[in-house]
């Protein structure tokens, strides 16, 4: 049986909050007066009965036992009554309680039968139970279909039976055809899979969940060949046939964290096929490393040659000057000899003479520094590189990895993504000329294959830049092309269109072809008007470009309009330039109000803060094995989630924080809940329930009103041999960056580990989509890395205001709305540039199409914008989102300059977001991820979220106890000045020391702020 307490089946919470009583708990007049109609005798204890009852079915979709409900609830709904609240409710007969469900029932207008909600249920949990696999998600799947058809709940037994027998029956179902899609040698290989070589003690199950190593050339082609065998072992794609991705993944998960002797207990239907899905995920997953080395060598190259063209610069950088030097002599003596006009005996000196003159000038020059041809020998070594063109240099660089590339070419099934086949093309001429050995060879080539003569060409002029066609070409030489540079130049080309999306590789999936994961257009369009309302934009294409039209004149006219009255703008030579304004001080009641709280604030361990967060909020029940049973731990399930969640969140890892627990749980027993037991997702879901909790807070609506988010990184450093880590230009260090969405509320809503060399701003809509808190942002602030034009563009259409700080923001084009538009007093910053809105139109459905793809999660936003994010010459998705993302940005920027009060928003937030760095840095003990799991990295990440998050969230119920407290002395506390005292507290916490795991139940705390007379929820309420 699943726990309920891993599930969303509504309970009652164990800290009711005062928000909560008044949204959910408190029953309108039309409710009393129905409520007073119903009951006979209109005994105080009977109306109150039924009134909580009324409410509690509204909050949970079922009755309670009326002995369940927290009295707190039950005082509330009698004193809204004008009941004493001593009153208890209670219901005299089994007859009238049922009396009392069926008047609720018919009231609210729920469906109770039984056979329709089975019914309901059941059709809910076959349609997910495809999709999903955990017994707890199957279990929501139903509560939110029921709730939703206005159906009453059923008891959780019976759901909790329901979804078992269904997912036993399916499961067992697809296990069973995949078992027998699988000839007797596949089972065989498989099988190998599991023996355990006796040398090195590890067997090839366990090296398929090896994480891809740094990209050196060698590790490349290791890389390379494991692709290779893990695509001999069989066809995991016919196998899996009608199994959908996200099933095979989940499958895969639960080998992931198997080992070799848990395999071989399983099943023999069930074991083949969680290895038919691990092999799978795991030729998938090469596939992308593969890929991804690919792509860094291939940088790394051009690194190297840009790198040696600079030194060559510096290594002929006193030549140069020698050079120069001569030229100087050759144009004093050309002087001298012109300067002559007469002869000694006045005699006017004749052209022929003057020549004469010159040039024995310019050969004495020429001789006297080592002859004609020394000097042109040294004039051709100089000018050889004396541009930017560093790619005849690439050559030397790239020979180490041509026998990879060229197997790497044979591997992989490239597709291109348009009609364009330039690249595969040249691609297909260079592996056909592979063998050849001559250093200049003809563009085109005639191929026998297949028993029939095939030409392909070298048609370099229809891809590659000018510089490119300057080293593949001579004139001398007409339909040659250099053999050994077109290499570079066709594989550094691939490298840039797998990038951009252009070309696509099958049987990948950051490689893949993104455009077929898109939903279809049929698909899109009964979701369309919902998407465009709850967007804020037109369903329409015209009325669409009218929309952003129109805010863009109004933006660029209201600050024409505003620019005499603006003190902080001026224009100076055409260039837009803003004086700072300087920050406002704390007022001192802020102060004395900030050192009062704090003193009054209890010390308390991070143990502690977890242990009282979990308790509080239960964030806890999101973690267990990856098969959705319950875990199987010695001792309290919570005490060890909450000692993992410690040693993950601060980075100690599991062996110092055993060493610290006096041998009361084992290294083993938290490593075995931190790899096994939690994922990224799991983690996150903990980390959501502490916001929902936060969020409930009287005080997390004074600091915020959760519509604002501030986008930033914090580097991370990393042991090296991973594919992720790379070196930060910015911070210097060796690792990732731990992005981060925090909230105008101080919490954070959502953490990822990317890469140093991400351009940030791909996740910056991703994370707001993958909120699943009550705070539900719609404003995103961010620094320079959190923009380009396709962001701008996709966020608009999403309905969400981004709103950064750009860098250099002064030197960008403002686009006009339209040819015609002038202003008086800001034309100057506005250039010949206008938006191109017949463009937007023209590609309006394929925005709509992709945008709601993204919505409901056909594909992820940071796929499509990693795509866009590099300039795709052929992508008129690109193109579509740029020019949008043109006018976005224009309007972005004349708000910028308009609005004193939203410069001081942005930087208000933005400071937020780096408090909330500091402090998790501080949380986070241990000052490198000594892991090269990039998957491990990532659960670290939100382990420290949510530990940062717990501390806030403790903080913040400390402060409301403190603030409460100074009220009822007498003090007097203002909203403004409780505003100013943050959550981001240190010395009260501490973070190491013995470490004890006190696992009592901690004081019910106070999460309403009663500060008269400035009251958030008056009594009565």
């Amino acid at each position: 049986m699943t726990a309920i307490d891993r599930t969303a089946y509504p309970r009652f919470k164990r800290v009711v909050s005062s928000k909560e009583l008044v949204e959910a708990f408190t029953p309108s007049e039309g409710e009393v007066a129905w409520a007073r109609s119903k009951v006979r005798s209109e005994a105080p204890d009977q109306v109150v009965a039924l009134l909580v009852w009324l409410k509690a079915h509204a909050r949970l979709g079922y009755f309670p036992k009326l002995d369940a409900v927290p009295q707190l609830v039950v005082e509330h709904v009698a004193a809204a009554i004008g009941v004493d609240s001593g009153v208890a409710a209670r219901v005299a007969a089994v007859r009238t309680a049922k009396r009392y469900r069926e008047y609720v029932r018919e009231f609210l207008g729920v469906r109770y039968e039984s056979a329709i909600v089975r019914k309901v249920a059941e059709e809910a949990v076959r349609e997910a139970v495809t999709k999903k696999d955990n017994p707890a998600d199957l279990i929501n799947v139903a509560l939110d279909e029921l709730v939703r058809q206005g159906c009453e709940l059923p008891g959780y037994t019976t759901l909790d039976a329901l979804v078992a027998g269904i997912r036993t029956e399916v499961n067992g179902g697809l296990q069973a055809t995949a078992y027998g899609r699988m000839a007797w040698e596949s089972r065989s290989r498989l099988e190998r899979l599991l023996v355990v070589d006796p040398a090195t003690r590890r067997s090839e199950f366990d090296r398929l969940k090896d994480p891809a190593p740094a990209a050196t050339v060698a590790k490349f082609r290791a890389r390379l060949a494991r692709l290779q065998v893990l695509d001999a072992i069989g066809p995991t794609e016919e196998w899996l046939a009608g199994v959908t991705a996200a099933k095979i993944a989940h499958f895969a998960g639960e080998a992931r964290v198997a080992d070799a002797d848990d395999m071989r207990k399983t099943g023999e239907a069930k074991r083949f096929t969680l290895l038919a899905c691990l092999v799978h995920q795991a030729r998938i997953e090469t596939r992308d490393d593969v890929v991804t080395m690919f792509c860094k060598r291939i940088a790394a190259v051009h690194k190297r040659g840009k790198d040696k063209l600079d030194e060559l610069r510096e290594a002929h950088r006193g030549e140069t000057e020698r050079l120069i030097g001569v030229l100087g002599k050759v144009v004093a003596g050309a002087r001298d000899a012109t300067a002559v006009t007469a002869t000694g005996r006045g005699r006017p000196v004749g052209v022929a003479r003057r020549q004469q003159q010159l040039g024995q000038s310019v050969l004495h020059t020429l001789d006297a520094e080592g002859g004609i041809e020394e000097v042109a020998a040294a004039l051709e070594a100089v000018t050889a590189y004396h541009g930017n063109n560093y790619l005849p240099l690439l050559e030397r660089f790239y020979l180490p990895h041509r026998p990879t590339l060229f197997d790497m070419a044979g591997s992989l099934e490239l597709v291109a993504t348009s009609a364009d086949r330039d690249v595969l093309d040249a691609l297909d001429f260079v592996r056909e000329a592979r063998d050849r050995r001559a250093e200049w060879i003809p563009d085109v080539l005639h191929v026998e294959r297949d028993g029939a003569t095939v030409t392909v060409r070298a048609q370099v002029e229809n891809f590659a830049s000018q510089a490119w066609r300057k080293v593949l070409r001579d004139k001398h030489k007409p339909g040659m092309v250099a053999r050994r540079h077109l290499e570079v130049c066709v594989f550094s080309h691939l490298a840039a269109e797998l990038r951009s999306g252009d070309i696509a590789v099958v049987g990948a999936d950051s490689y893949a072809d993104f455009t077929a994961q898109l939903l279809p257009w049929e698909d899109c369009e009964p979701r369309l008007a919902e998407f465009c309302e709850q967007a804020g934009i037109p369903a329409d294409p015209d009325e669409l470009v009218a929309h952003f039209r129109e805010q863009l004149a109004d933006a660029a006219e209201t600050t024409d309009a505003g620019f005499e009255a603006n003190t902080d703008l001026r224009i100076v030579d055409g260039r837009p330039v803003l004086t700072p304004r300087r920050g406002g001080e704390r007022s001192a009641s802020a102060i004395a109000l900030e050192q009062a709280i704090h003193q009054r604030l209890p010390e308390r361990s991070l143990l502690d803060i977890l242990t009282r967060a979990a308790y509080l909020t239960g964030w806890d029940r999101h973690l267990g094995p990856a098969s959705g049973s319950d875990p199987k731990i010695r001792g309290d399930r919570m005490g060890r989630y909450v000692l993992t969640a410690y040693a993950y969140g601060t980075n100690l890892g599991a062996t110092e924080v055993a060493r610290h627990m006096r041998g009361t749980v084992s290294a083993h027993e938290i490593s075995t809940a931190g790899n096994k037991h939690s994922t990224a997702g799991k983690v996150a879901q903990c980390s959501t329930d502490v916001i929902n909790a936060f969020a409930e807070l009287d005080v997390a609506g004074v600091w915020g009103d959760g519509k604002v988010v501030a986008v930033d990184g914090s580097q991370i450093d990393t042991w090296e041999n991973n594919l992720l880590a790379e070196t930060h230009i910015r911070y210097g260090g060796y690792g990732g960056i731990a992005y981060r969405h925090v909230s105008n509320t101080y919490i954070a809503l959502f953490s990822r580990f990317v890469p140093c060399g991400t351009w940030e701003a791909i996740h910056i809509v991703d994370g707001l989509l993958n909120n699943d808190s009550t705070i539900d942002p719609d404003t995103i602030h961010a620094d320079t890395q959190g923009q380009s034009l396709p962001v701008f563009g996709l966020a608009a259409l999403l309905g969400f205001d981004l709103l950064p700080r750009i860098r250099n923001w002064a030197d960008l084009n403002f686009y006009r709305p339209d040819e015609a538009a002038g202003y008086r007093h800001i034309d100057s910053l506005f250039g010949d540039d206008v938006i191109d809105w017949e463009l937007i139109s023209r590609h309006w459905q394929d925005l709509m199409r992709t945008t709601i793809s993204i919505r409901e999660g056909a594909v992820s936003s940071v796929t499509l914008l990693r795509r866009l994010g590099n300039h795709s010459r052929k992508n008129r998705l690109y193109r579509a989102f740029r020019e949008l993302g043109r006018a976005i940005r224009t309007i972005t920027l004349l708000r910028f300059l308009n609005d004193p009060r939203l410069r001081e928003q942005i930087t208000a937030i933005t400071n937020k977001a780096e408090g909330f760095h500091k402090f998790s840095d501080w949380i986070m003990i241990g000052d490198i991820l000594g892991h090269n799991d990039p998957d491990v990295h990532e659960r670290i990440v939100k382990f420290n979220e949510l530990a940062a998050n717990c501390a806030i969230y403790s903080s913040a119920l400390d402060i409301t106890d403190a603030a409460n407290t100074l009220a009822a002395e007498g003090h007097p506390v203002d909203f403004d000045d409780l505003a100013t005292v943050t959550p981001y507290l240190t010395h009260t916490i501490r973070r190491m020391g013995d470490l004890v795991l006190d696992l009592a139940e901690p004081e019910q705390p106070q999460t309403r702020l009663d500060l008269e007379p400035k009251v958030l929820f008056r009594a009565g309420a």
